[in-house]
């Protein structure tokens, strides 16, 4: 039997944890709408990157860096040296990714991470206002709200690698399509000269858009200036190394394509193991079969690359013949386009990185601007990714290189997620739309809707 005390506290009990219910209930609303406002946003923007200031001063205070950025000191100090990367010797990234490697080194080598951080801090900066319209569009509040979340969930990858500027620029470059085409062709080759993978948005923003010209003139006048300086200084020989100077290298551990030889491993079958290559100072995988599938994957990433060009004319050109190829259908669809690009450059790639996935989020914070009903699900997904991501590096690398079958069963439900969203957007290019009326109805009540929320140019 209870005793009746026992009873009464039980009921004391009750009623408290209802009574926090309620108010949280109650609080939550608030707090959405305040999130929903400019300063809501604004003191999440400072907040996220005052934990990145507080979780790196330890190493700030001593001088120190984390991540790639010892790496990127290193190459700033030798070309303040005088030996520089792309001008005196072949580099494994294009030639604008010197500006903020080199731009970190201002105030010398002890201030590189602090700098470096105000500077990634900066960008995304960049990528809210865009998103937002300077804080006054605010649906974009949520697709805001998103890019932050996903800095959070990629740390401490997102603000101590080269993606933390080309993601930034690659957001601002595809919102601003519509508005200042030539404005996004510059950011969008600016973006590709620090990283390959904005090219993606560059095909997809080519194949689909009608001011294409005014995008390829914007990339072109950037690119020329790019190329022009190393050809002036004397690397033009070495300005498209990166290229290809790590074409020969194995299947990399994290890549998924590599993901059989990571289980099989795991499951100790003969000649296959995880390996540290020191060259690269990155870890591999090797068994049968191994060199076979990179070269594969070699070869079916440009089929990969035409096929969803083909995708993206189709649509295109059914756009058309239904009179619904506004500025806003224009801009999905190269959304779209891009995300499939970039999803192809990770599933059919021998190489895997956790930046990776600085790559395909950044399009999908502007699916949720320009389509958030479409992109919703998607971003869920991708959050789930990111966290995956990060589990696997840097919470759980050293088991999976020990090939232990928890770390490998993370590894792989992060790898059939990102192979998932490359089928989703394969479906999404070839599903035909709805009917001609119900899908005019759709694009009408996002401008009733929306309006202020995407430039939108008048034909």
């Amino acid at each position: 039997m209870t005793s009746a005390p026992e009873v009464s506290r039980s009921r004391r009990l009750r009623h408290f944890g209802s009574a926090i219910v309620r108010r949280g209930q109650r609080l939550r609303p608030r707090a959405v709408r305040f999130a929903l406002t400019p300063r809501g946003l604004v003191t999440g923007f400072v907040a996220v990157h005052v934990v990145y200031l507080v979780g790196l001063l330890h190493v700030i205070v001593f001088g120190g860096t984390e991540g790639d950025l010892p790496l990127y000191r290193l190459w700033a100090e030798q070309a303040l040296h005088g030996y520089w990367p792309v001008i005196d010797y072949g580099w494994v990234y294009p030639a604008g990714a010197l500006a903020p490697i080199m731009a970190a080194i201002v105030f010398g080598p002890w201030s590189y991470q602090l700098v470096w951080l105000l500077l990634t801090a900066s960008a995304n900066g960049l990528a809210i206002a865009s998103l937002t319209g300077n804080l006054r569009r605010r649906k974009g509040y949520v697709a805001a709200w998103y890019w932050l979340a996903v800095e959070l969930l990629l740390a401490p990858v997102s603000m101590l690698r080269l993606e933390g500027f080309a993601a930034p620029l690659a957001i601002a470059a595809m919102v601003w399509l519509v508005r200042r085409p030539a404005v996004a062709g510059a950011l969008i080759a600016a973006a590709t000269w620090i990283k390959v993978w904005p090219a993606a948005i560059a095909g997809a923003a080519v194949a689909i858009s009608s001011l294409r010209a005014r995008i390829i003139a914007g990339g072109l006048a950037v690119s020329a200036a790019i190329a022009g300086v190393v050809i002036v200084y004397g690397g033009g020989a070495n300005l498209f190394g990166f290229a290809t100077i790590q074409g020969d290298r194995s299947l990399q551990l994290e890549a998924p394509v590599a993901t059989p030889w990571v289980w099989a491993t795991v499951l100790g079958m003969p000649g296959a193991q995880i390996r540290q290559n020191y060259v690269l100072a990155t870890r591999e995988v090797a068994g049968p079969g191994a060199q076979a599938a990179g070269v594969l994957v070699t070869l079916l990433m440009p089929i990969a690359f035409a096929v969803i060009l083909v995708l993206l004319l189709r649509a295109r050109r059914r756009a058309l013949a239904e009179g619904t190829l506004t500025p806003l259908a224009e801009q999905r669809l190269i959304v779209r386009g891009a995300f499939a690009l970039a999803a192809a450059l990770i599933v059919f790639n021998k190489v895997g990185s956790p930046q990776y996935m600085l790559w395909l989020a950044p399009i999908v914070a502007v699916g949720l601007l320009v389509d958030r009903r479409a992109w919703a699900r998607v971003a869920e997904w991708m959050a789930m990714v990111c966290f995956l991501t990060t589990l696997v590096f840097p919470v759980l690398y050293l088991p999976l290189i020990d090939a232990h079958p928890f770390a490998a069963a993370v590894l792989l439900a992060r790898n059939a997620l990102v192979v998932g969203l490359f089928g989703w957007s394969l479906a999404a290019l070839w599903r035909p739309e709805t009917s001609l009326v119900a899908l005019r109805e759709r694009l009408a009540l996002a401008a009733t809707t929306t309006t202020g929320s995407l430039p939108v140019v008048a034909r």
